[in-house]
């Protein structure tokens, strides 16, 4: 990754024309190619950016990303460069889960009958093409389900675990596959869009579903 802070201004042409003026930014340069510009707040969003496939040329006191499909331009007109260092990261394990979000795969996965009778697993960590669904399991009718836990649920999760979804159904061995996504708190904007793509929300209870016996059990 390539850090650079300059005072400079910035022109996206394109299908849209955007303008900044002349500020210190900083310039992140992603092993991607992808460029993306940022202000000292709004957090983690930039002002503007380019994704890839794109080309950065740096003439002097010009630098111009260009998309490699659309050729929409991104141009950079740099007044003074403060800072300029590159960095390199390797390969991202990705996201992990938290204690309670592992624990609660762990505790459903063992319990798995909680989410309806008749029940059975299939695995955890059942792995696909671009990473692992928390639970695979079958209904009582045979059917194949995904379960995506998390302790949070938000709309994410939800396109997380469509394009999961997308990915098992091509498989003629388990098609057709439902799901389920499963959180301690699930916030409405994502239980709408679940609802949407046919997807099933169940709320976690903690702290029950640790006291559950495995002939007893309570979880919802």
């Amino acid at each position: 990754m390539r850090l650079v802070i300059a005072r400079c201004s910035v022109d996206y042409v394109g299908r849209l024309t955007a303008h900044l003026p002349m500020a210190p930014r900083l310039i992140l340069i992603k092993a991607d190619n992808s460029v993306s510009i940022h202000a000292d707040d709004r957090a983690f969003k930039p002002l503007n950016w380019m994704n890839p496939p794109c080309k950065l040329r740096e003439d002097d006191g010009t630098w111009t990303v260009t998309h490699g499909k659309t050729g929409e331009k991104l141009i950079l007109t740099i007044e003074e460069v403060l800072h300029d260092s590159s960095h390199e990261l390797g390969v991202d394990p990705g996201l992990q889960k938290d204690g309670v979000e592992a624990h609660l795969q762990e505790l459903l996965a063992e319990h798995i009958t909680t989410l309806g009778d008749g029940w059975t697993l299939v695995r955890r960590e059942y792995m696909t093409a671009i990473g692992p669904v928390d639970i695979l399991c079958r209904d009582h009718l045979g059917g194949t389900v995904a379960v995506e836990i998390k302790r949070r649920g938000e709309i994410d999760g939800v396109e997380q675990l469509t394009r999961y979804l997308e990915l098992l159904n091509r498989d003629p061995l388990l098609a057709p596959v439902k799901g389920i996504f499963a959180a301690q708190e699930i916030k409405p904007q994502a239980r709408v869009l679940a609802t949407d793509r046919g997807i099933d929300c169940v709320t976690l209870d903690y702290d029950a579903l640790r006291g559950i016996e495995p002939e007893n059990p309570t979880l919802f």
